[in-house]
């Protein structure tokens, strides 16, 4: 059957016309109101369209002593509503960082949807900004050569399936034949395999060291520390399953068994050097305790070792402190520590917050190992148990590897 020329031409008009409309409701849906904006000296100013509206609050994680909301554990302020239904807030000045923020509109909390910079930490979405200078420019994309990060699939034959993580490979190393040396990089309990990238900015924060030379070029790698999930959030096979903080595998000791097999992929696909000396793991919270019986079980692997407000508490609950006799709570994994502080490994570094829960079980580490005669570098910060932290313990301890 002929087509009419015409008519073909005038249903592809068609088609084209809704799909120029659509794209002009995206073009024209610029944000009423300007929000954040930071201003010269650090000061920011929030803005959100609420003509109806009878309370506005600002919620978010600044540092601004009088403005500590002490119950909410954030900083908190109160909008004030000016022409044209537009509520606003200015900071005081806020020193350089990465902060998070949320807005609260007659009680129901509310993304800024000014703002199209939002992260999501376990299922709660924020909105964030970054205040210039030390250290926000270092979160921060700069005009340097970057980095290539990929998400790769490899088979766990211990865990009996495949599973996604994170890599990323310096500049120029798909140009090159050059061997690198390798971080094991883990996340906490409420993590996966992006949250490095997306929470703890480790490309920008990698990319910005190397550029400056300030840590050697190397391929870090980033898996999921889950074994019951396969992928981050909405990645996997299991569909668009919403992410949960409650996790039954939190002590399963499978991701230590499990992984040799990530090694084996990253060890077979890239180029890395195969040595303990180019090998280092590091982790925050959970992942710090991953990091630190991963690297006890296989003492022979990781000559760098890096907790970061590290999960290194007993299983069962203890008052006491943590005493340096073999039958102290640490006593059956003494003669693992053992093992592994006979080989010498390079660094053994420990950050904490002197304000994170996990604060004392640290230091009491830290004292149990210098007790024996392990040395150890031992990091104390402000603040707690908060990503805020866990980006300066990154840039602290990359500089130190593979020296």
């Amino acid at each position: 059957m002929k087509r009419n020329p015409i008519i073909v031409c005038a249903f592809a008009l068609m088609l084209l016309s809704a799909g120029a409309a659509g794209a002009q409701q995206a073009i024209n849906s610029a944000p009423a109101v300007t929000s954040p904006e930071v201003h010269p000296d650090g000061r920011v100013t929030f803005r959100i369209f609420a003509p109806k509206a009878v309370e506005v609050w600002v919620e978010g994680d600044f540092l601004s002593d009088s403005l500590q909301d002490e119950a909410q554990g954030s900083y908190r302020a109160e909008l004030r509503e000016g022409q044209d239904g537009v509520w606003e807030h200015t900071t005081p000045p806020l020193r350089s960082e990465l902060y998070s923020y949320t807005f609260s509109v007659d009680g129901l909390k509310t993304l800024d949807m000014s703002n199209v910079f939002i992260k999501r930490d376990v299922s709660s979405l924020v909105n964030y900004f970054i205040v210039p200078g030390t250290p926000g420019d270092l979160y921060t994309a700069q005009d340097v050569p970057h980095g290539t990060v990929s998400k790769v699939w490899y088979e766990s034959p211990t865990l009996g399936t495949y599973r996604r993580m994170t890599v990323y490979t310096p500049a120029g190393y798909g140009s090159g034949k050059e061997k690198y040396p390798v971080l094991y990089l883990l996340h906490g309990m409420g993590g996966d395999e992006d949250a490095w990238c997306d929470l703890g900015r480790a490309v920008e924060i990698l990319d910005n060291l190397m550029a400056s030379g300030k840590c050697v070029p190397m391929i870090v790698v980033m898996p999921n520390g889950h074994v019951s999930d396969d992928a981050a959030p909405g990645a996997g096979p299991g569909g668009l399953v919403q992410p949960s903080f409650s996790r039954a595998d939190y002590a399963a000791s499978t991701m230590e068994e499990s992984f040799p097999d990530i090694m084996k992929y990253v060890e077979q696909h890239y180029r890395v050097i195969r040595d303990k000396a180019s090998r280092a793991i590091a982790g925050l919270s959970m992942g710090g305790r991953h990091a630190m019986r991963i690297s006890m079980m296989y003492p022979d692997l990781f000559d760098y070792i890096g907790l970061f407000s590290a999960a290194v508490q007993p299983s069962i609950k203890r008052t006491d402190p943590l005493p340096s006799a073999p039958s102290g709570p640490y006593g059956d994994i003494e003669e693992a520590l053992g093992v592994q502080f006979s080989r010498q490994p390079r660094l053994y570094w420990i950050g904490v917050g002197d304000g994170d829960f996990l604060y004392q079980f640290n230091v009491d580490y830290h004292l149990f190992l210098e007790s024996k005669g392990w040395p150890c570098v031992y990091y104390e910060s402000g603040e707690g148990h908060i990503w805020r932290n866990w980006r300066i313990y990154l840039t602290e301890f990359l500089p130190l590897l593979f020296q």
